[in-house]
């Protein structure tokens, strides 16, 4: 393995083979599951199954909750997903039916402590963590949504401060309509953004008031009145872009267009969900330096 110096440090390198071997050398993956009591004696082993284990199923059957004090339902968190999830011990649903996933999880939601939706597309995503929401009593997070709108927001937040920009006046462009960036707007228009001053681009251009092509209710909620069309025309100007979309994008020619220093991410937000576009050092050199929640 070698290392390369780039604008952030030291970044280490690999070969393919190394990251395959790195996962299947000794137990395949990278996690396991061991006891959190001990299980060495006969009286652990009696505490811990019969006849012990019967005063805590009794105290549960008197207050459901109870189960979050005397099991793993405390502290375990179902990843549903249906598509790949390598990072956790998963529930993976072979099904792209809204429907049938949400009567699974469902069916399932006693077993958990919260519910963590991973690598479900957009808007099929949105009405799984609606309706789930609707159903259970636990918590249900979409991690492609909101995860990447936390951190983004953070970020911005410390992002304006260096720029000292007004949110209720900062413009920003947000170019990826899928579940992040819905998320992501949603969520600072909540911290006080002023919706008519975000634009959401999508595959086809800008989401404005009166287009009917490629749209669907959670794009409608964000389209706004503009002249602007295109990824380009609405960068023009702008103080911030949220990249969550393909790789490339994004020009130097468009940064270049965008308010004195603006404000964009030169990494990926999240970067299962978003590609950070290449940025030259000319283009760099006109934006504000990201501050540590970018990276």
């Amino acid at each position: 393995m070698s290392s390369k110096i780039d604008g952030r440090g030291i970044r280490p390198t690999f070969t393919d083979q190394e990251a395959l071997l790195f996962h299947s050398q000794g137990r395949p993956g990278k996690l396991e599951v061991v006891a959190t009591k001990p299980m060495a004696t006969q009286r652990d082993l009696s505490l811990a199954y019969s006849p012990g284990v019967a005063v805590p199923v009794l105290a549960i059957a008197e207050d459901e909750d109870r189960a979050f004090d005397y099991t793993t339902k405390g502290n375990f968190v179902a990843v549903i997903t249906n598509g790949t999830a390598i990072d956790s011990i998963d529930l993976e649903v072979s099904s792209e039916d809204p429907d049938e996933i949400v009567n699974c999880v469902k069916l399932l939601g006693k077993s958990w402590g919260g519910i963590n939706l991973e690598d479900i597309r957009a808007p099929e995503c949105f009405i799984i963590e609606q309706r789930l929401r609707e159903l259970l009593d636990i918590p249900v997070f979409h991690d492609d949504q909101h995860g990447t709108a936390i951190i983004a927001a953070a970020g911005l937040m410390n992002a304006l401060d260096l720029t000292g920009r007004d949110i209720k006046s900062t413009k920003l462009v947000c170019n990826g309509a899928g579940a992040a960036g819905i998320a992501c707007l949603e969520l600072l228009k909540a911290i006080g953004f002023t919706p008519d001053n975000i634009i959401l681009c999508d595959t086809k251009g800008v989401i404005y008031q009166g287009r009917t092509e490629g749209m669907n209710q959670w794009k409608s909620a964000h389209a706004v009145k503009t002249s602007s069309r295109t990824l380009a025309e609405a960068l023009a100007g702008a103080d911030v872009l949220f990249g969550l979309s393909v790789k490339g994008a994004v020009t130097k020619e468009m940064v270049k267009s965008m308010a004195a220093k603006p404000d964009v991410p030169t990494t990926p937000i999240r970067s299962t969900t978003c590609s950070a576009f290449p940025i030259s050092s000319a283009a760099r050199s006109t934006c504000a330096r990201p501050p540590s929640t970018w990276r």
